[in-house]
């Protein structure tokens, strides 16, 4: 690991006043989105070695090989094919995508046209991506013209399938089982708890209520689902980028498919301006030198506060895009890497988190790099004063964190030069959603790059998975530690 950089940075009114350019040069209005880093350190000198060490990393031939179809996850062999989901891959990949997108939207027009009889809900499983991405999409939009009552079930908890199936009716409600490889063990677990959720109901055929989506289709074939109800998608879409595939079905049925193409071509737009942009004006590789800037310099989290209730869910969904792919230890090569990788990804929703977590944000000794996330228009039924407030609360933090304020009394003293980047988008709908997602994918895909590691495979979290199964098989008992095998005993294991 190289030696943390300890010379210091400018301050930022400092920059302000040394920079009159600066507001034009850090902010960016892309897809209906105003992006603003210049409460950042990116002075001209930082950028222009971030754009420097990109190319030395080869940022241009990996983001073409990204679009063009090339082998952009090495460890596995294959493409990386989620953008092409937006129609911006290759055209074998983007050709096959649409196909898959078709069958999806045939099932999606079958359901609608009463195939499966009356449906009000839908029991969407999985864990990961397979959950996360779709229940962003559904929690953050649904207020607009929720059409079915959607409920995610992950965990393996049996309290977390109590809570999934309280309230919806099982004569009325077809069961989503989304898995890449349609072996996940709590995923297969959760399928049988919903199918015995429907035999007790007195459902005839429990199986004919499931929809499986997958990019094993044999494996959903073997365990009993009809095949006019399986929805492929492409073996290299990962799961946490795969909200765009058929993993998204449940979502299109909720919000209209209009909605969820409205959703991709958002998330194309971003895409074309990340692939043609030049450095100085692509918003997520700016992100991206920011991101290296600060966790080189020790910054070991990243903190995002959505200050709008319905992206109450991108801070778990961010969670797992950037932890999951860039949390790793060595290069594409196998080598040890150069410099700390992933932060943290933490956050939670304004203004609840200002009487939470700011306290340690604005006088705490531990260095975090804020994001704020808000939208300009609000759709709720209250006095727009109300929404006024929860912007102005959003910009105070931004500015507080920055310029701080002085006192006799320590405790009462700010040391501001705090980082912080805005992000307001001038509505949330579906255009804008997919924009804003597209936006952190391929900023984690920008730090991937910088560092020289693979994003998108995710073998750290194996081994944990590995052993649980050999425990429930009656293995490996006396591989475990002391530790291990004493709480095994006090729970009765």
């Amino acid at each position: 690991m190289a030696e943390r950089r300890t010379d210091e940075l400018q301050r930022l009114g400092e920059l302000f006043e040394s920079e009159p350019d600066r507001l034009s040069r850090l902010t960016f209005d892309v897809a209906g989105i105003y992006f603003d880093w210049s409460k950042t350190n990116l002075d001209q000198a930082v950028v222009a070695e971030f754009a420097a060490r990109a190319d030395k990393a080869g940022f241009a031939a990996a983001r073409d090989a990204l679009f063009g179809g090339g082998i952009a996850n090495p460890s596995e062999g294959r493409p990386a094919t989620h953008v092409a989901e937006r129609g911006n891959g290759s055209p074998d990949e983007v050709a096959i995508a649409a196909e898959y997108r078709q069958r999806m939207r045939a099932l999606v027009d079958a359901i609608e046209a009463g195939a499966f009889g009356a449906v009000t809900g839908v029991l969407h499983i999985g864990i990961g991506g397979s959950v996360l991405g779709p229940a962003l999409l559904v929690d953050a939009l649904e207020r607009r013209s929720a059409k079915l009552d959607v409920r995610f079930l992950a965990n393996i908890d049996g309290a977390a399938v109590d809570d999934a199936v309280k309230d919806l009716d099982p004569a009325t409600t077809l069961v989503v089982v989304a898995s890449k490889s349609f072996t996940t063990l709590e995923t297969l677990a959760n399928m049988d708890a919903a199918l015995d959720w429907l035999r007790g109901a007195g459902i005839a055929d429990p199986e004919g209520r499931l929809i499986a989506v997958t990019a094993k289709p044999d494996k959903a074939l073997d365990a009993g689902i009809d095949e006019t109800r399986i929805l492929p998608f492409g073996e290299g879409v990962g799961g946490r980028y795969s909200l765009w595939s058929a993993v998204g079905v449940s979502a299109a049925l909720a919000l209209g498919w209009e909605a969820f193409e409205e959703l991709l071509e958002g998330a194309a737009e971003m895409d074309r301006h990340f692939r043609f942009a030049d450095t100085a004006e692509n918003v997520p590789l700016i992100a991206a030198f920011a991101d290296r800037l600060y966790v080189e310099r020790g910054f070991q989290t990243r903190a995002v506060f959505a200050y709008d209730e319905r992206l109450r869910l991108l801070p778990p969904y961010l969670q797992q895009l950037e932890m999951e792919s860039n949390g790793k230890s060595v290069t594409s090569a196998g080598k040890p890497v150069a410099e700390a990788t992933a932060p943290v990804t933490w956050g939670g929703v304004g203004t609840d988190a200002q009487h939470a977590v700011f306290q340690l944000l604005h006088q705490g000794t531990v260095q975090v790099a804020v994001e704020f996330v808000a939208v300009r228009e609000s759709e709720d039924q209250q006095d727009p004063e109300r929404h006024r407030l929860l912007l102005l609360n959003a910009f105070a933090q931004g500015a507080a964190l920055m310029a701080g304020r002085a006192s006799d009394d320590p405790q009462r003293a700010y040391p501001g030069n705090r980082p912080s980047a805005t992000i307001l988008l001038d509505r949330l709908d579906p255009r804008t959603l997919g924009a804003l997602i597209s936006f952190y994918e391929q900023r984690t895909f920008a730090n991937a790059v910088l560092l020289g590691i693979n994003p998108f495979d995710q073998f750290g979290v194996e081994l944990g998975k590995d052993i649980a199964r050999a425990l429930a098989e009656g293995k490996g008992d006396d591989d475990l530690d002391a530790s291990t095998r004493a709480l095994m005993e006090r729970a009765g294991l």
